[in-house]
């Protein structure tokens, strides 16, 4: 099962714990890291960018070295050096050379025409201001007609086997890296 882990330093208390568990999580081995800091300037988020690819380097197991994609800045995510950008499914279809392109889905069009090399999925359960759930059923026809969907929203290690079930390729979340004993 692959996991995707989105940040949010706000509900962490600031950079210095986010990079903490940043640390913890590529040492779990995550597969991907999307910084979802959309609040942060420019040359914040390039510079916090910098920071998270400093710690990934510093990882001596390579398979603790995730990928790292920047919410919606492509332009940031290529002067970092980061692999890739996270958009939503309504961005435009621009051509990314180079970058892996992720897209956030909550409809089957949606992931229909998401030209992306991952899709997150979701909500698929319950999950504090998200609206209503898509459940599982959805979920499996979605990843139906894609190959790469992480299952968001909701997510507990407890329903994560449901989700890979019903097709998804991984699971994605913030709390569920940020907050790992919730369950």
């Amino acid at each position: 099962m692959k996991r995707y882990y989105i940040t949010d330093r706000k509900a962490l208390g600031g950079f210095r714990p986010l990079l903490d568990v940043i640390r913890d999580q590529m040492q779990l081995g995550v597969d991907f890291i999307q910084i979802r800091e959309k609040d942060l300037a420019a040359r914040e988020l390039f510079n916090f960018t910098l920071a998270v690819l400093e710690v990934r380097a510093q990882e001596s197991n390579p398979h603790a070295r995730p990928k790292i994609l920047i919410n919606s800045r492509a332009d940031i995510a290529r002067a970092s050096g980061a692999d890739g950008v996270h958009l939503p499914a309504n961005a435009p279809r621009e051509t990314l050379p180079g970058l892996i392109v992720g897209r956030s889905c909550h409809t089957l069009d949606e992931v229909r025409n998401a030209q992306a090399d991952l899709v997150t999925f979701g909500p698929v359960f319950a999950s504090p201001g998200k609206g209503s759930p898509t459940g599982l059923p959805l979920l499996a026809q979605a990843c139906s007609q894609s190959p790469a969907i992480y299952a968001l929203g909701g997510i507990t290690w407890e329903n994560a086997a449901s989700c890979m079930q019903a097709g998804a390729i991984g699971i994605a979340g913030i709390r569920l890296f940020q907050q790992p004993d919730l369950d």
